[in-house]
């Protein structure tokens, strides 16, 4: 057993920064890269993807990234766990294989390839079985919407990522693990933590929760002392250095921008959280009342006592299912009298989609500027504002009168009140809804399937 492990955040969402995952392996000694691209729409927006092209459906980053670091990877013994794997893992695991293979180097590299999640061709005999899946917020039934669903998959843990590593994996790709599951699994691995040892499965729970997000527990988007925050041109994202008996400390490689603060874990641990006594994972429940943080140092905080208990019989299962349409259109009004004008475009446009007989479901209109962010909160605008986006957008089940919509916005440049700039991003686009559906199946009807596949790298 080894007396202390690092692991290292390289992305926070599909989309983050792209040098993040590079600067951390060349930046200073790590054990682990833990990569997270997943969130409750990026699995439908695969979903989507994949339907149009088999062969899609994962974070494509991922490859090119693998690609820069292979050789890194390998030299310095780092081993990835990653849930870019998205709706289709196996496609993911091949394109890291097939980028080992155009490498054309001696050292062998080990994919392990997690599956099992995606329930989707299942739905229907979950169904008949009693399984309601029913919607957590509003207790409706999945057949109410059964012939809409684009993508279901359930939440796995830790465990088949444990899996993965003891049959000697060194780039771990899975579909829908937890984010927190990509730093647990490391952790039980390498100390070899019992599957009922709570207390040290909700510390390794709340370390991958605090690395989930990347440089958000680091420094970026820090609403303490923002000013004071420097080097975000080059950020160091976070690393939990871990000790068997489940404490670590959270920092960052030396010299990179950023802090690593108890206010910047802090915000971290509160991102998501829910009930704090309750944080609920396929592993087990995690008590964040019990988190103890003390500075140990600069860009150094201690995390210790953490207090779990046993996990329940149920795993989540994030469904993605159509809705309908929508388009958004926008136009900015300067000043004198930018407010004014942006409201008297509304009222003109809104007139006009009620002359034509169109029908939605919603019409949502927001000042950019004044009000689209607090609300009525923001109190009364100044009379002498700069500039105003006028920011409208329709929902409808049907394609035909959202598509219509969006032949009205660009009349107002000459139609509607004065001094139009800026006409943004032209004629609106229709896009599909994809709406999200949350619910809980019996754990027992899930089984992860964990394969590992070598390569010469």
């Amino acid at each position: 057993m080894r007396r202390s492990i690092r692991i290292a955040a390289g992305q926070g969402f599909w989309g983050d920064w792209l040098e993040a995952p590079i600067r951390q392996v060349r930046g200073g000694p790590i054990d682990y890269l833990m990569m997270d691209y997943l969130a409750e729409v990026t699995m439908s927006i695969m979903q989507k993807q994949r339907s149009r092209n088999p062969e899609s459906g994962y974070a494509r980053d991922f490859i090119p990234l693998m690609e820069r670091l292979l050789p890194d990877i390998v030299r310095r013994k780092v081993t990835v766990c990653t849930n870019a794997g998205g709706v289709n893992p196996e496609g993911c695991a091949a394109a890291v294989l097939e980028t080992a293979r155009a490498g054309k180097r001696k050292k062998k590299v080990r994919v392990g390839l997690v599956s099992g999640d995606d329930i989707l061709d299942r739905l229907d005999e979950l169904i008949d079985k009693g399984h309601s899946l029913a919607d957590m917020d509003t207790g409706r039934p999945l057949s109410d919407v059964r012939d809409r669903v684009l993508s279901a998959n359930a939440y796995l843990g830790m465990a088949p990522v444990v899996e993965a590593l003891a049959g000697g994996a060194n780039i771990v790709v899975t579909g829908r693990v937890t984010d927190t599951g990509l730093t647990l699994g490391p952790l039980v691995h390498e100390f070899g933590w019992a599957a009922d040892d709570w207390d040290r499965l909700a510390a390794g729970t709340v370390a991958g929760h605090i690395l989930e997000c990347g440089a958000q527990s680091s420094g970026g988007n820090l609403l303490k002392d923002w000013r004071k925050v420097r080097g975000l041109r080059d950020p160091g994202f976070p690393i939990v250095e871990a000790q068997p008996n489940g404490d670590f400390i959270v920092t960052k490689h030396p010299g990179t921008g950023g802090v690593v603060s108890i206010p910047s874990v802090t915000e971290q641990l509160v991102y998501e959280m829910g009930d704090p006594e309750n944080y609920i994972t396929p592993d087990g429940v995690a008590d964040f009342s019990t988190i103890q943080l003390q500075t140990a140092g600069r860009n150094r905080v201690a995390v210790t006592g953490v207090r779990g208990r046993p996990r329940t019989d149920m795993l989540k299962v994030s469904i993605a299912y159509f809705y309908g349409y929508k388009a958004v259109g926008t136009l900015v009004y300067s000043w004198p009298d930018a407010y004014d004008k942006a409201r008297a475009a509304d009222r003109v446009l809104r007139g006009r989609l009620r002359d034509l007989g169109l029908e939605f479901e919603q019409i949502l209109t927001e000042y950019v500027g004044v009000d689209a962010t607090h609300g009525r909160l923001a109190g009364p605008p100044s009379p002498d504002i700069a500039e105003v986006q006028l920011r409208v957008g329709v929902r409808a089940a049907e394609k035909a009168p959202v598509e219509r919509f969006t032949r009205e916005i660009a009349p107002l440049v000459l139609t509607g009140p004065p001094s139009v700039t800026g006409f943004a991003g032209g004629r609106p686009r229709v896009e599909e809804i994809v709406a999200y559906w949350p619910a809980l199946i019996d754990r027992r009807e899930i089984e992860p399937h964990v394969r590992v596949r070598v390569e010469e790298a």
